[in-house]
């Protein structure tokens, strides 16, 4: 173990990694998702895609523990338990997918998907009646998905509570507690399909520490009563991930 910690502290993308997770951690505290968008785009720079996962995961299960009391009271827990059951079938398909794909092709996938999303939300589509309980769960499978093979999760929920009337604190909780559940899951799925690897879990770790601090000074800059702040935020976090992580870059 000691060796692995050595080896963690001595990689040569470790700083870009800390800055990644320092900003990924300000946006999750902030928004209450991001954390895939800004991390995982950058990360897949200096690492394999199966890795950055790997790393998110790990700061991504710890971190976020500190925002839960105030994201449980804000959310909607009924909301996300049913998305929730959807992310479980929808999760093994997509990590499957992922093990069978080129590391280029995995980040254009990345970026591409974020900035659909991008697009899709600036373009102030709305609806106004509330999903039912399938059809929440059938986004829960699509996020699922796309969590499995692209570490984003977060995509199809977004749209779907950003396209809603609910509040930004809503929207918020409701992420922090259905990406936090995600996590959970993905563990599960990764470890049952021997995907764990030892070096970027303990990179992983060595993220907390930046990523739970940033994720705290997120949480304290967020206002509730600045509705159009929260969305410029949350969009302008989106395209700049997005084009950041492109392979364009490398």
């Amino acid at each position: 173990m000691i060796g692995f910690i050595q080896q963690s502290v001595g990689f040569d993308g470790l700083l870009v990694l800390t800055l990644a997770v320092t900003a990924a951690g300000l946006v999750r505290g902030f928004a209450g998702f991001g954390t895939a968008m800004v991390f995982v785009p950058i990360a897949a720079i200096v690492v394999e895609p199966i890795h950055a996962i790997l790393m998110m995961m790990t700061f991504d299960i710890v971190g976020p523990i500190a925002l839960l009391p105030r994201a449980w009271r804000d959310g909607e827990p009924r909301d996300v338990s049913l998305l929730a059951v959807g992310v479980v079938i929808g999760l093994p398909f997509g990590v499957y997918l992922l093990t069978q794909m080129e590391p280029e092709v995995f980040r254009w996938l990345v970026s591409t998907l974020a900035l659909m999303l991008l697009v899709l939300l600036a373009s102030g589509w709305r609806y106004r009646n509330p999903l039912s309980g399938l059809a929440t769960s059938a986004v829960g499978v699509v996020s699922g998905f796309l969590g499995g093979v692209a570490a984003l999760p977060g995509p199809p929920v977004i749209l779907s509570y950003m396209s809603s009337p609910r509040p930004a604190r809503v929207i918020r909780g409701n992420m922090i507690m259905f990406l936090f559940l995600v996590d959970i899951l993905a563990f599960t799925v990764f470890g049952l399909k021997g995907l764990l690897v030892v070096l970027p879990l303990a990179i992983g770790a060595f993220l907390i520490v930046p990523y739970t601090l940033a994720g705290l000074l997120g949480q304290w800059i967020f206002d509730p009563d600045k509705e159009h702040l929260y969305r410029r935020v949350a969009y302008a976090i989106i395209a700049i991930s997005a084009v950041s992580g492109m392979p364009l870059w490398s």
